[in-house]
């Protein structure tokens, strides 16, 4: 009966060790998942964004604005902060390049800091 008794409470210990782990995990993945989430919206938006600066009527401000606009209605305008484009030339063609850093999303105190720079490009339209 002694035997018993010494690990009397120890269910409860064990739960606690296994649950912090797997919060910890859980948090990893949700932060990799939000980065991921955030990186695919800005590549998404900056290519938009190229291809409506690249056609022959517009101008990279137009194109900076239509990135700007995707990136505050898919995330928040703290997202669209330094968006840039500009014509360049990429491999001998004439393109217009859409540049958008953003803040990495952080989940907790442990996340990831720093930004994420994304590039769209699209042919200029003559």
């Amino acid at each position: 009966m002694s035997s018993g008794r010494s690990e009397h409470g120890s269910a409860a210990v064990e739960f606690l060790l296994v649950s912090v782990l797997v919060l910890a995990l859980l948090l990893g993945v949700v932060q990799v998942a939000l980065a991921v989430h955030v990186r695919s919206l800005a590549t998404d938006a900056a290519a938009e964004g190229a291809r409506v600066a690249a056609r022959a009527d517009r101008t990279p401000a137009d194109g900076v604005a239509r990135t700007r606009a995707l990136l505050a209605d898919a995330l928040t305008g703290d997202y669209a902060r330094d968006v840039t484009a500009r014509r360049a030339t990429l491999d001998g063609s004439a393109v217009t390049e859409v540049t958008v850093r953003t803040p990495l999303p952080v989940v907790g105190l442990l996340g990831p800091g720093g930004t994420l720079t994304v590039r769209g490009h699209a042919l200029e339209e003559l």
